[in-house]
């Protein structure tokens, strides 16, 4: 069970670690109020989307404008004309009568008149200015209307963006005595003639029934918000429409009676002034959209708007905007940025990355129809969800993820970048084509490179020595085939195989090989200084060269494909790097002339290799001119002859197999890396040079092997017909020891 966990949770660790990562930041961000700006606008902008509720013809506006001021002949209106304008409303017998006017102080004519209209009016609410510094902010309200608690409070909050989204439906004064909003007191006047007043939800102080509808008062981190201003009971405006939404009448149209006689019988009338002049405007959602200039609306509108919300909440169940609780948003965020994880994170499988990209930006899209479409529907419905944290979420998730799968194949690139040249690791990330199963003929030149006798070695180490060795060797190797622009094809335990020509051909592909080897030969000599100081035996490395035709391309299946060559130049370069003895280079015929005369030929030799016809002529390699100026550390070795023989038993390598047939013969010359071996029988003593051989030491009994297993190559040096020359390629610790102390013997 855990181990299956494991594996889906490592499986799906981009969209495990980033999902959480990149929500707890966007909510964050959210606390801090950075996206607070970006939810309002999505607010305003799914309100002005959204389809125009119908005109709520229960609230209705006499409208102050300047037509009104140039007829009455002043700027201020007398009370004289208020108090006409209340009496014919009267008349008509409205619910409710909003003054959305200050009359705080008189202005004459009139104004007896007028305090004579409050008192006989009781559906008629007049306004004061609560919120503010006493005397300066605030508005005291008519003396005669307060005294008879019939005033509300027309204070409008504004947010940070001068934009009005809520709505006060009370608030406390200095005093600490509860007003209600003009809108509140006038839905109110309306709602009980309807027999609807509001019942206190049973163990709240601050959530009421109102017909309908349960009212819950605004809290500072709503919707949108962080750390608003929550005083007072408030609640966000679910307005009807923009500006003009209401029946709006002028006040000079009333008091000339060219309004029908029963216009304002059961509504509601609010008095205000419409005019801009006035100065009694404010932004709301409707205000602007994308291209259009600001347009303000009236304060009395926005009264007009919220006494139609409380009505239609109250006795249709008109939605009012909700809002989820803060751990159900955090949830929500959490889901999107999942949503943008896991989106990005399938991409990464073999099977998706091969799909168009124009699959993956319709889901992508789509994702997006889905977030913005489901906030717009939800906003519809009433339900301010957070759009801008969402969205925030999913792309930053989608970023993260991105980010994190080019970051991997930055890694990956710089992992295939120590196997193959930068060429191919752009051709295969970047080049569709490159991706596609098959190859193409084309005249490469192969280098194939191998230790000599790390085999054996490597089973006296550590598996954790044998890598550390390996690693190390291998990547100055890589490093070196890189800087000549060589492709590693692939490496085959100790061997390497590399490409020159392929997916790039140059002129000077077979110059490039030649110099790329000779530079790993000179690398050798810091490798093994490094390895001798880890206290292990030094390596010797054989190298060979051909040029000539094969195929080059990517081999295998969908599932599973490398970039590879094949053919019989292939293994013709094997069959020549299988010549070599340790620090040697071996190329063929073709090689030599396709590098030209700036090659350095020390000797050359014919062989007849396994799988050839007839035999090939393959050239030692001493250095390189031209540009490269390289050239191999030359040893000589010098053969100082032994006071007693060694006797030894050897046999024949046949491939990786070890021939059947012993032979006994002895060392009697010994130099730093070789030895001179005298069979016992003549008829023994004749060895090709290049054979490779397996020999042991044995005891004076001559039957007794006292040594572990040694490997030599016969090598091609002038000697007696009884005798033949040695190379060791892989010696066991104790017989190196024994035979360096013997040879430094010799030499002292």
């Amino acid at each position: 069970m855990w181990t299956t966990l494991r594996q889906i949770l490592w499986e799906w660790r981009g969209v495990v670690i980033t999902t959480p990562s990149v929500a707890s930041l966007v909510i964050l961000l959210r606390l801090a109020g950075l996206l607070q700006a970006w939810e309002w606008s999505a607010f305003d902008q799914y309100m002005r989307l959204r389809p125009q509720a119908p005109s709520d013809d229960r609230v209705v506006i006499v409208g102050l404008d300047e037509n009104d001021v140039r007829s009455i002949g002043q700027a201020i209106i007398p009370d004289g004309v208020y108090a006409e304008l209340i009496k014919k409303l009267r008349a008509q017998e409205p619910r409710a009568i909003g003054l959305d006017i200050y009359r705080d102080l008189p202005v004459e004519p009139g104004h007896d008149e007028l305090i004579e209209v409050f008192k006989t009016t009781p559906n008629l609410v007049g306004i004061q200015k609560v919120i503010g510094e006493a005397g300066r902010d605030t508005i005291a309200p008519p003396p005669v209307l307060k005294e008879q608690n019939q005033v509300g409070a027309n204070d409008l909050v504004t947010d940070a963006d001068n934009t009005v989204r809520r709505g006060l439906v009370s608030v406390n004064d200095a005093n600490g005595e509860t007003i209600y909003s003009l809108s509140l007191y006038l839905a109110l006047l309306y709602l009980a003639a309807d027999g609807i007043a509001p019942i206190m939800l049973e163990g709240s102080d601050d959530s009421w029934w109102l017909g309908q509808s349960l009212f819950k008062p605004f809290e500072a981190n709503d919707g949108g918000y962080i750390r608003a201003d929550a005083g007072g009971y408030q609640q966000l405006i679910n307005y009807r429409g923009p500006t003009q939404t209401f029946e709006t009448v002028s006040l000079m149209d009333v008091l000339n009676n060219k309004t029908p006689l029963d216009w304002a019988r059961d509504r509601i009338v609010l008095i205000g002034a419409v005019g801009e002049s006035f100065q009694d405007v404010v932004y709301t959602p409707y205000s602007s959209g994308l291209l259009s200039i600001p347009e303000p609306m009236s304060g009395v509108e926005v009264h007009a708007n919220f006494t139609s919300q409380i009505i239609s909440a109250a006795i249709e169940g008109r939605p009012l905007i909700q809002t989820w609780p803060e751990p159900v948003e955090w949830v929500w965020i959490l889901l999107w940025s999942g949503a943008g994880a896991t989106l990005v994170w399938q991409t990464r499988k073999p099977g998706n990355l091969h799909r168009g990209w124009l699959q993956r930006s319709t889901v992508a899209a789509a994702a997006i129809v889905i977030l913005f479409g489901g906030a717009y529907g939800a906003f519809v419905t009433g339900w301010w969800i957070p759009l801008a944290p969402a969205l925030v979420a999913s792309v930053g998730a989608a970023t993260v993820v991105t980010g994190y799968l080019a970051y991997t194949a930055g890694n990956i690139r710089k992992t295939f970048g120590r196997y193959l040249s930068d060429e191919i690791v752009t051709n295969l990330l970047e080049n569709p084509d490159a991706q596609k199963l098959g190859g193409e003929r084309r005249r490469l030149t192969i280098l194939t490179s191998d230790l000599r006798g790390f085999t054996a070695t490597s089973e006296r180490l550590s598996p954790e020595e044998v890598l550390k060795v390996l690693n190390f060797y291998l990547g100055r190797m890589t490093d070196v085939i890189t800087r000549y622009q060589g492709t590693i094809d692939e490496f085959i335990g100790d061997g390497i195989l590399v490409l020159f020509g392929a997916p790039i051909c140059r002129e000077d592909d077979a110059q490039r090989a030649v110099a790329c080897a000779v530079a790993m030969q000179l690398v050798m000599i810091e490798v093994n200084q490094t390895i001798q100081i880890w206290g292990l035996p030094p390596l010797e490395m054989g190298i060979g060269i051909h040029t000539g035709e094969a195929v080059v391309g990517n081999i295998g299946s969908e599932r599973r494909t490398k970039y590879g060559v094949v053919g019989s130049a292939v293994n013709l370069t094997y069959r020549i790097e299988s010549y070599t003895i340790g620090g040697e280079i071996l190329i063929s015929e073709e090689t030599r002339q396709a590098a030209g005369s700036i090659v350095q030929i020390e000797r050359q030799k014919e062989v007849q290799p396994k799988g050839v016809r007839s035999p090939i002529t393959i050239h030692e390699v001493g250095g390189i001119g031209g540009s490269y100026n390289l050239t191999l550390i030359q040893e000589v070795e010098t053969f100082l002859p032994l006071a007693e023989a060694i006797l030894v038993r050897y046999t024949t390598l046949l491939g990786k197999h070890v021939g059947k047939t012993y032979f006994q013969g002895w060392l009697i010359q010994l130099s730093e890396k070789g030895a001179l071996v005298r069979p016992d029988s003549v008829a023994d003593a004749f060895m090709l040079p290049l054979t490779n051989i397996k020999l042991n030491l044995l005891g004076k009994g001559e039957s007794t092997v006292i040594s572990e297993d040694i490997y030599a190559k016969v090598i091609e040096k002038p000697t007696e017909p009884d005798k033949f020359y040695i190379r060791f390629t892989a010696k066991p610790p104790t017989v190196n020891t024994q035979l360096n102390s013997l040879y430094q013997a010799l030499k002292a």
